[in-house]
Formats: structure tokens, C-alpha cells, sequence
């Protein structure tokens, strides 16, 4: 799974795929190991459930199953349906009753379609721990709420600032044949549990990346005695509305043109960094160019209208990693020349709408955020061009989604002693530090590291895998040496569209 957060791919992906960019028959372990039975024995009982499987982008077989959950938890007896997940069995288990929860983002990314990513991510974790994935209701295999013919037959050509989203949300919701009102987060986690009862695992470790994180807290807040350790990986705390990602584009798109400023080579070769992102966007907000450019997916010459929307949505796209950030200069610097291709380069990387189900994200942002934006959240997201046109689509879809929103109480932030580690890109363009440290406020037995040089998703970018790795076997704080984080994983800004300037390596391990 990567953990980039869709932007402007489709008509509604404009509108609700804007914030965060990462799965859920009664045997419980517990009750076995009383029994006294073997180690064996219990693996054995906790796949008794699943089948042999084989998962895209994982060569061996693994094992799948599905539990069977009221759509509507308030009634028990009314409409069902299967929750899917699989198991990416240990290495060598010496504890078979216990796996590791690792949750997709988005809202409405499958953790299934992603098993590739996490496998790699979390391989040394692996080496000892079944990785567990659940499709969250609503995504992948579970109940998905997609939106199939939303997409643009051409997403270069189409204008994306010109659409009637009440029209094409409402023909969205027609798609739908579930109750588009039950796939919100508090749903959700009633599966995972679901999930770990039929499994027979007696305790998880949990990872969340992005929407993952919320997952992961709302969990933590609901089944701490279940829980072992919790790893929040670009953290979205309880207690903050998205349309504060606003704040975090801002943020992190000055980083990047400071560092540019600051580099001696690319300063030179983009001396007037700052102000050509500013005309470019202001020529756009007067009238999309129109352009002939050779398609980065097909290489086929074809007819691109660039839209402010669009234009920004790359940059944003490009702020998640190190390596497509080194890129933003020159691509900015082309487009003020009039060159398009180096932007939509970029722009190619939002085409695949990241692989949300847009209805689920629309059921968890409708119920969890949009109703809770007050006169200072608004006045923050209008403070951008893309936290206005956020909140605005938004509000758009969710006058025609009409999901019921959660009590209050769903935004206090968690009160555990579970040991919780948090990971923070410096870099990161929707999920920045302080968030982190406002989800820390209850947490009694949490750390807070930050990787100097990272974007989102800081776990597949830096060492940090192996400190999760240290926290899941140890199942405490206390062991970690984070100083491996200080390296510089920094790239070179690109000078132009080959060269990159040199590593200084004073400043490298």
C-alpha cells in the first residue's frame, strides 16, 4: 500500500478523496491455552477459519477468510455481510495466539490489495508475528463502496473545477446497494474485533498509517485489553478535523521551497522558485491552459488542460516522498516556461485514485469531520485555494450522502497506558508533527519520534520498521535506540530533467 492520499483523479475523487492517504466461528486462543494446549495446536485453530490463498504481489500462499457481521450493528438479524481478511502467517511463530493489526489508510484503501506492501514494510515483524489485514467494510473485498463510472475517460483533458458534484455523488450513491450510513469508523471496529474473536488471536499489536491511525485509536479506545502495542504512522488525532490538511500542504510546500533556497545548486538553478509556483497558480486561477503533451501512462500525444486544481494536486502528490519531491523544482521552473510535461509527470501519480472506494471515504468524512467544522476550522481552510475547494466539494457531496454524524465524544482523544508509538515526517504534507503530539495527550505510555527528512508514511521510508519490530517483540518503549531516524534520506533536487546535484556528505551517515 502506499500512502499517498488521492487528489483530483476523478470528479468525485476531487471532492472527498482530500485527506489522509492507509482488515477486519468464536474460538479465542485464551480459552485454548488454558487447555493446555501446543503451540502448534493453536496455529492450527487460528487458521481452522481460513483457506490457503494466494495474494497479489506475495509469491507463497498465505491464508484468507471472512466473517459473516450485521450491516447495521443495532440489528443483529437484518441485513449481512462478509468482512474479508487474510493472514500473512510468521516466519517462525513462537506466538500463535497473537498477530500484528495493520490498517490500511485512505479512508478507503483495501489493506488486501495492499498485503504487498505491508509484507515488505513489516517484514521483520514477520519473521516472528502473523501480520494480520482486514478489508475495512466498505473497501476491497468487504461490502466496497465504489464508484465505478465516476472516473474520466480522459482525467488529462477534463476540467476538475467545472463539475456538478451533487449530481455525480448522488448518482454514486445510487450504485451503492448497502446502507451507505454503516461504514463509518465506530462499524468498522466493531469487525476488527469480529475478525481477531474468529482468527483466535487473544492479543494484537496494532499498526495504522494516515486513516489507519484513527482506526487504530478508535480501537485502542474501545478494546484496550486486547491490545499490546500500538504504532500510529502519520497521525491523525482524534480531536482534529481534516480540513486542517489544509494547514499541512502550506506547510509542507514552504519547507520544500525553503530548502531549495537554501541549497546552493538549486537556488542557482531556480532562482525565483517561490515566485513562479505563485504566477503559475495565479495564471491557472484566471484560465486552465490548454496543451498538447505526451501521455505519461501511454506515451500517446495527447490534449492536456491543466487546471489550478490539478497543478496543485500534483505538488501535493509529489510532498509525500523524498524521491518524487526532488523533482518539484525543475517541474515548477518547466511550467512557468510553459513546458507541461515534467508537471504531469507528477500528475500521473493521482490518476489511480490511490485505490479508494470513495463511497466508504464519503461515509466516514461525512459522519466523522464535515459536521463538525465550526466558524475557526472554516476560516483556516479558507485561508488556501485548496482547502476552500475542499470544503466546498465536500459539503457538496455530503448534503446528497446524508450520513448521521457521530457523538461528539468520538473526537476526545484516548486515555491509555497501552505502550503507543508515534511516527511524524518532518516532511509530511498531511500529517505534520504537531498532529502527533496532539494525540499524545492522554497517552501515558507513548513516545513521539520524528524523522527529519521523511514525507508520510515514515516506516517505509526510514528505519523505523525495525524500532515497530523492537516495540511488537518487546512489547515496551524502553528498548528503542531512534537515532538511526537522523539519517538524511534527503534527495537531491533534480536541475533538470536528468541531473541531480551531489550529496554533500558532511551532513550524511
Amino acid at each position: 500500500m502506499r500512502y499517498p492520499q488521492s487528489t483530483s483523479s476523478g470528479p468525485v475523487r476531487r471532492g472527498i478523496s482530500l485527506i489522509y492517504i492507509g482488515l477486519q466461528g468464536m474460538f479465542t486462543s485464551c480459552a485454548l491455552l488454558l487447555a493446555g494446549i501446543t503451540a502448534a495446536q493453536a496455529a492450527n485453530d487460528i487458521f481452522a477459519h481460513t483457506q490457503a490463498c494466494h495474494i497479489e504481489g506475495i509469491d507463497e500462499k498465505v491464508r484468507c477468510g471472512s466473517v459473516t457481521v450485521a450491516e447495521n450493528p443495532d440489528k443483529p438479524d437484518g441485513r449481512q455481510i462478509d468482512v474479508h481478511y487474510v493472514v500473512l502467517p510468521a516466519i517462525k511463530n513462537a506466538d500463535p495466539d497473537k498477530a500484528l493489526l495493520a490498517i490500511a489508510g485512505g479512508p478507503g484503501q483495501s489493506a488486501i490489495e495492499n498485503a504487498a506492501y505491508f509484507n515488505q514494510m513489516l517484514g521483520k515483524v514477520r519473521q516472528f508475528r502473523d501480520i494480520l489485514l482486514i478489508d475495512q467494510r466498505g473497501t476491497g473485498l468487504s461490502q466496497p463502496l465504489a464508484c465505478e463510472d465516476m472516473t474520466p475517460i480522459n482525467a488529462l483533458a477534463y476540467n476538475d473545477e467545472n463539475l456538478d458534484m451533487p449530481a455525480l455523488t448522488q448518482a454514486c450513491l445510487q450504485q451503492q446497494q448497502a446502507d451507505v450510513t454503516q461504514y463509518g469508523s465506530l462499524s468498522a471496529v466493531r469487525d476488527f474485533e469480529a475478525v481477531r474473536q474468529a482468527a483466535g488471536y487473544s492479543k494484537l499489536d496494532i499498526y495504522g498509517i494516515s486513516y489507519g491511525t484513527r482506526m487504530a485509536q478508535v480501537y485502542l479506545k474501545h478494546y484496550p485489553q486486547v491490545l499490546t502495542t500500538v504504532t500510529l504512522d502519520g497521525v491523525v488525532p482524534m480531536q482534529q478535523n481534516l480540513m486542517y490538511i489544509s494547514e499541512a500542504i502550506a506547510r509542507a510546500t514552504d519547507l520544500m521551497l525553503t530548502d531549495c533556497e537554501q541549497n546552493a545548486a538549486c537556488q542557482q538553478a531556480f532562482p525565483q522558485l517561490r515566485s513562479q509556483l505563485a504566477e503559475v497558480e495565479q495564471q491557472l486561477a484566471q484560465q486552465p491552459v490548454s496543451a498538447k503533451v505526451n501521455d505519461p501512462m501511454s506515451g500517446e500525444v495527447s490534449e492536456l488542460l491543466l487546471t489550478r486544481s490539478k497543478f496543485l494536486g500534483a505538488i501535493r502528490m509529489a510532498l509525500y516522498s523524498p524521491t518524487t519531491r526532488s523533482l518539484l523544482p525543475y517541474a515548477i521552473n518547466q511550467a512557468a516556461a510553459g513546458n507541461y510535461q515534467p508537471i504531469l509527470g507528477l500528475y500521473g501519480l493521482t490518476t489511480d485514485g490511490a485505490g479508494i472506494a470513495m463511497g466508504m471515504h464519503a461515509s466516514v468524512v461525512c459522519g466523522e469531520d464535515i459536521p463538525f467544522v465550526d466558524d475557526t476550522v472554516e476560516q483556516v481552510a479558507n485561508r488556501t485555494f485548496v482547502g476552500s475547494e475542499m470544503l466546498s466539494s465536500l459539503r457538496e457531496v455530503c448534503s446528497v450522502w446524508q450520513v448521521p454524524p457521530v457523538d461528539p465524544s468520538f473526537h476526545q482523544p484516548v486515555n491509555s497506558d497501552v505502550p503507543v508509538l508515534l511516527l511524524s515526517g518532518e516532511m509530511d504534507p498531511a500529517t505534520p508533527p504537531s498532529w502527533a503530539e496532539l494525540a499524545m495527550v492522554d497517552l501515558r505510555n507513548a513516545t513521539h519520534l520524528i524523522s527529519p527528512y521523511a514525507g508520510h508514511g515514515v516506516a517505509s521510508q526510514t528505519c523505523a520498521n525495525g524500532l515497530i519490530a523492537t516495540l511488537v517483540k518487546t512489547g515496551s518503549l524502553k528498548e528503542q535506540d531512534a537515532s538511526c531516524l537522523d539519517r538524511d534520506i534527503s534527495r537531491s533536487f533534480y536541475l533538470n530533467a536528468n541531473t541531480v546535484e551531489p550529496l554533500a556528505t558532511a551532513n550524511k551517515e
